[in-house]
């Protein structure tokens, strides 16, 4: 007997940012994407006011899907996948986020890619938001940080809604809306909600705010797309990172409790409707002077999302300060310490393959909603033999150890399983980097940190193995013989 629903999805995930490219094609706005130039590791990318001549903005040709997409889902159904997990870039729709009306030629690019994509048997699972907001909204009105985007979204959410409701089943709000939460840099509250925080400003309530605004777009996005076509599936999507307690010092324990609570009350808040009382006590004894309606409130309840997606790469670990005040308020750059029990990436990020069983279990527990897992895996540095090949065993066993521990969760602790969608199953422009070199693909894209390849695509012997993978629903992990023909 399968360890697996024999209808599990079986996918890849990308963002259209990170891998379309035509930045400029068929009338596509500038998003915060586009103003972000190249990193490396340890080097974090620039957000530059506006496209500036002579910056190297990699996610400006990604991959060129967007002019190779048909050759590249080929690709995608001979690996066998049954679904494939995008975004919608906004600003291909609303090139600032502010107009009247969508812009057809870009709505006719994802007819056409849903329509090759169907045509194989592989169901889009689409992102509304991938950190791709129109640069438009950062400029004109702060971001998330205005109340009136709110409905610059919901006009984008009701648009692709109704254009794509007879092939698209499969939603996702907000990607990896809790990022937000280390809002100590610019990067993640600029990526996830185009907001500057401006000197001297409280960079901590202005996240709060901007994400309640997301929340609130997220449940109004819910409510009018059950009302499109009741038979959408619409979910949030959180990045999940478990935070171990450091030792068994209860300070440390509730250090981590504490910890994910800051990581994840917005799971909460998308699953429940709710804000969880510590935060409301918390944003009270801040003196924050947040705005959250009634009416907003009455959104959250009325807008619940179908099912939690969630990123997973890693766990970190907790402990707590000398000095803790009674909040124990949790700061991700200096409460975090080394979990010397696990190994670490190039990247430096610790290998952890049971806390996604632990973290399946933790969703389950505190949602009672279907999870899909739709990103992991394992960026690597990838080099090409002599015969142009590329043998990947450390990502294969990167991706077998999690799949085991994700069978355990369905199978030993009941978790209700919707799918799984290894990220970057292609190469593609890294998000946090902006490089190539940091690879997670089981496809190769010829293409450097520079900008400079072919572009050409090829197969690593990951393919092949999730291609057998995928045919034995999960069932058969062991090593395959790539076949090179």
């Amino acid at each position: 007997m399968s360890q697996l629903r024999k209808d599990f999805l079986w996918g890849g995930a990308v963002a259209a940012h990170q891998l379309e490219g035509g930045w400029q094609a068929g009338g596509k706005g500038v998003s915060v994407a586009d103003v972000m130039t190249a990193g490396a590791n340890g080097v974090e990318r620039r957000i530059t006011d506006g496209v500036k001549p002579g910056e190297n903005y990699p996610n400006h040709e990604g991959i060129d899907f967007y002019h190779q997409y048909k050759s590249d889902v080929d690709l995608f159904a001979e690996l066998g996948l049954n679904c494939f997990r995008t975004s919608i870039a906004w600003t291909r729709i609303y090139p600032n986020g502010d107009e009247a009306e969508p812009n057809e030629a870009g709505l006719k690019f994802y007819d056409d890619l849903f329509d090759a994509l169907l045509a194989k048997g592989i169901q889009p699972v689409i992102t509304l938001s991938h950190f791709e907001m129109p640069y438009h909204l950062v400029k004109e009105y702060g971001g998330w940080r205005n109340r009136k985007v709110i409905q610059f979204f919901v006009n984008f959410a009701t648009t692709v809604f109704e254009r794509y409701k007879d092939k698209v089943k499969y939603w996702m709000t907000f990607n990896e809306i809790n990022n937000q939460a280390e809002y100590s840099g610019s990067f993640a509250l600029f990526t996830n909600s185009g907001v500057k925080v401006a000197p001297g400003e409280n960079a901590e309530a202005v996240m709060y705010q901007a994400a309640h605004y997301e929340c609130v777009a997220s449940a109004l996005a819910v409510q009018i797309g059950h009302q499109i076509n009741p038979d959408f599936q619409i979910g949030a999507m959180i990045a999940m990172v478990p935070l171990y307690p450091a030792s068994p010092d209860p300070r440390d324990v509730f250090k981590a409790e504490r910890a994910m609570q800051a990581r994840y009350w917005f799971a909460e808040v998308q699953a429940t409707g709710y804000y969880p009382a510590w935060l409301t006590k918390y944003q009270e004894n801040a003196g924050f002077d947040l705005d959250i309606t009634l009416e907003d409130r009455d959104v959250l309840q009325s807008g619940k999302v179908d099912y939690i997606g969630f990123s997973y790469y890693m766990s970190n670990t907790v402990h707590a300060k000398k000095n803790e005040p009674d909040s124990f308020k949790y700061e991700e750059s200096v409460d975090q310490v080394r979990n010397e029990t696990v190994p670490i990436s190039e990247w430096g990020w610790q290998i952890d393959p049971m806390g996604l069983r632990y973290a399946m279990n933790w969703f389950t527990d505190c949602f009672r909603l279907r999870l899909f897992i739709v990103e992991n895996g394992f960026g690597a540095v990838d080099k090409l033999d002599a015969n142009g090949h590329i043998h990947d065993d450390y990502r294969i066993s990167y991706l077998r150890d999690h799949i085991e521990q994700m069978k355990l969760a369905v199978a030993v602790d009941g978790v209700d399983l919707m799918g799984y969608t290894p990220w970057g199953f292609i190469d593609l422009v890294s998000a946090g980097t902006g490089q190539m070199s940091k690879r997670y693909g089981m496809i190769y894209v010829d293409k450097d940190d520079d900008g400079n390849g072919t572009l050409a695509r090829s197969k690593k012997d990951s393919f092949y193995w999730f291609q057998h993978v995928i045919a034995t629903n999960g069932e058969d992990l062991s090593d395959v013989t790539p076949d090179y023909r």
